[in-house]
């Protein structure tokens, strides 16, 4: 029977002295040996298993958690500690080790905001749903971020990381998409039109004036809202009731109907503060309108504007010249084309238009109404929403020495400045990763980009035609027969044949004084393939030299095999280097056409850094499962073991690989590994299972056993 006494200082000392390394740190564990000694056995052995997680983390997470955990566990029951502990090894994981030290320390602040949550929104939870609901509104396109208040800078909106003003989860949802709204509204109408950082710098009631121009612009942006999004006003005028935020003192009355009268622009607020700021009480904010920051405002302004104005330039250069082009194909004569090559006259149609007209803008070249691309429409709707107007200046199309191609795409974010965020941003995927030692996951821990694999035009995929020219007709016969196949179907209602089994059973329940079955005949029937592949191809520096080869040529034959078959395939390269840089390489989507794009990217396919799987299969299953399909196959071809240059190998990347097959398990796909390592056999069973991979001994085989294991696992 085992021992369920609690542990006594000396059992609790080495255990310690192991969990905390105070070989290395010389820490004294006294403190908390005192404080487990409180403690049931039960209760030990649950924080000492907690210690030794959190440890997985920093040692030093792992000694402040002993530390306070006893005393948290006064008012926490178990399920909210694992959540305290979890909040700050993800705080560690995003900021560093400083901010999960504070999650800790401050274990009564993380109890009230747990609380909070309980009946609030979170914003992680809730920010999918908020970024579609803000992109589908007009206008400039902006971002959502956590922030320590709700406010925007012009091009991202930040918001709290809890809202728990309203009474139920829901309310407080609806008002994080009332604050979406209001700054939405802040930019798309026009309120930092007004140069605000420049007001407060040169007022001495800097302060008043902020707090009453937010109030008066407020007022304002209720009324466009009301007009542009009669339902969302309804909801944000229902939530200040709620709070009791809808009655307004008479001299803030008078001045919300003046400012809500169509056409008000927040140009006119600091004159109206001018004349009647003393005569105006203090006005109490609404719940959603957030705070100003002016010199946020104009820091991300002056940036955009100077980038905007060389971006468009540059970008109605190229356009002019494609409209030239066309005109000159248009004409027959050669004074009109010299006449055309003139440098055009180039006007904003209709410039008296109101300001906050959603319509398209037009273009005037030569007197001729022209309406710009998408991507100019964009960034006159942008450049309107900061200006008002386009300035003449921006119809001047980028002339020798200042058309910069670069400017027509954007710059490719550093995935490098991990702690600032920037690898969160449009391009990349943020995927979890499971970390054994803590028996948890690290939260958006990888940062996964999709982009195409180089295309290499040569004589490639001919010389491995020609190279293998019996083989691609034995597939191609094989996998027409498989296509053409006719399966028998047992116990039917009516058929070619009697289905012998069936019979006897039937001849077996009528002696036995049961029900005869009417289902005793077999029939042969061609059913539909309704099967999608996916291609998960080793890329990893490893692969160098003949395996490379091997596995293009492989996917070759493959192609070749599957036109003839008919079922949908895809097939992506993978590599890694560190979590920051996890690459997926797209060779061929399942919607493209084999042709010879297709044929260039196989061509093209390179050894490029490391192996981290989890992160790959993680993602490409999510695009595996966006199609249609009752069998869905996850196909890998590799050379190696899970391995990373940032610690991701050994115990820690077999576990996460085979966490990530596991989640691909319950959705429904199934996982299938082919792979030349000799020592596959000591841990591919732990990681696929014992009949979900195959190891080949010869690379040379390789192409023919790919075919031929793909047929099996198909039929």
């Amino acid at each position: 029977m085992q021992d369920k006494r609690p542990l006594a200082a000396e059992d609790l000392e080495p255990i310690l002295d192991v969990l905390l390394e105070t070989e290395f740190s010389f820490r004294n564990t006294g403190i908390i040996i005192d404080s487990l000694l409180t403690q049931s056995r039960d209760r030990q052995d649950y924080i000492l298993d907690w210690v030794r997680r959190a440890g997985g983390a920093h040692v030093e997470i792992a000694a402040q958690f002993a530390e306070h955990v006893v005393t948290a566990l006064d008012t926490m029951d178990q399920r909210l500690m694992e959540a305290w502990i979890s909040e700050a090894m993800d705080a560690y994981d995003r900021e560093g080790l400083r901010s999960a030290l504070e999650i800790i320390r401050r274990h009564e602040e993380f109890l009230q905001l747990s609380h909070e949550r309980h009946h609030g929104a979170v914003l992680d939870d809730e920010m999918g749903v908020l970024l579609h609901f803000v992109h589908g509104l007009s206008g400039r396109r902006l971002n959502i971020a956590q922030g320590d208040a709700a406010y925007t800078d012009t091009e991202t909106i930040h918001l709290p990381h809890v809202v728990a003003d309203m009474r139920s989860a829901e309310d407080n949802f609806q008002l994080y998409k009332a604050m979406v709204a209001y700054q939405w509204a802040q930019t798309r109408f026009g309120s930092f039109r007004v140069p605000l950082q420049e007001i407060v710098e040169q007022r001495a009631d800097a302060e008043r004036f902020l707090n009453l121009f937010h109030a008066c612009d407020t007022l304002r942006l209720e009324a466009c809202i009301r007009r542009e999004l009669p339902g969302l006003y309804r909801v944000m005028h229902g939530l200040k009731t709620e709070l009791g935020q809808h009655e307004l003192a008479p001299a803030w009355q008078t001045l919300a109907a003046h400012l809500g009268e169509p056409g008000r622009h927040a140009r006119e607020i600091p004159a109206l503060i001018d004349r009647h700021g003393d005569d105006l009480p203090e006005f109490s904010p609404f719940c959603f309108q957030g705070v100003l920051r002016p010199k946020a405002v104009a820091d991300v302004t002056a940036a955009r504007l100077i980038k905007e104005k060389a971006r468009f330039r540059t970008v109605l250069r190229q356009w002019l010249d494609e409209e030239q082009a066309k005109r000159r194909d248009e004409r027959e004569s050669e004074a009109q084309t010299e006449s055309v090559r003139q440098a055009p006259d180039i006007n904003l149609a209709d410039e008296q238009r109101d300001e906050f007209d959603d319509a398209p803008l037009e273009l005037l070249i030569d007197g001729e109404p022209v309406a710009p691309p998408e991507s100019m429409q964009q960034m006159l709707t942008s450049i309107v929403q900061d200006l008002g107007h386009v300035p003449e200046d921006y119809l001047v199309p980028a002339g020798p020495g200042e058309y910069d191609p670069s400017l027509l795409q954007d710059q490719e974010l550093n995935p490098d400045d991990v702690w600032q965020g920037s690898y969160h941003e449009i391009g990349a995927f943020l995927l979890p990763e499971w970390d054994y030692r803590r028996q948890s996951y690290r939260k958006n821990w990888c940062a996964v980009r999709e982009r195409e694999s180089p295309p290499v035009h040569d004589q490639f995929v001919a010389e491995t035609l020609r190279k293998h020219s019996g083989l691609v007709r034995h597939l191609r016969n094989v996998f027409e027969a498989i296509r053409d196949e006719d399966r028998l179907l047992k116990r039917q209602l009516d058929g070619e044949n009697v289905d012998i089994d069936a019979l006897v059973e039937a001849l077996a329940d009528k002696h036995a004084g049961r029900e005869m079955s009417e289902r005793l005949f077999t029939r042969m029937h061609r059913a539909d393939r309704n099967i999608a592949v996916l291609f998960m191809v080793d890329m990893s520096g490893s692969t160098q030299g003949w395996i490379n080869d091997a596995e293009r040529e492989s996917l070759v034959l493959l192609c070749e095999a599957l036109e003839t078959l008919g079922d949908r395939y895809a097939i992506y390269g993978f590599s890694g280097n560190t979590r920051k840089r996890c690459e997926i390489y797209r060779v061929k989507r399942f919607d493209d056409a084999y042709d010879q794009e297709v044929r260039a990217r196989i061509s093209g396919m390179r050894p490029q850094d490391y192996t981290r799987m989890g992160a790959a299969i993680r993602h490409l299953s999510n695009v595996l499962n966006e199609t249609e399909a009752k069998t869905r196959l996850l196909i890998t071809l590799s050379d190696g073991k899970p391995d990373d240059f940032d610690g991701y190998r050994g115990e820690f990347g077999i576990e996460d690989t085979r966490r990530a097959l596991i989640e691909a398990r319950r959705s429904g796909i199934h996982p299938y590994c082919i792979t030349i390592d000799e020592e596959g056999k000591d841990y591919l069973p732990h990681l696929y299972g014992p009949a979900a991979f195959t190891v080949v001994s010869e690379v040379r085989l390789l192409p023919l056993k790919v075919s031929d294991i793909y047929q099996r696992l198909t039929t």
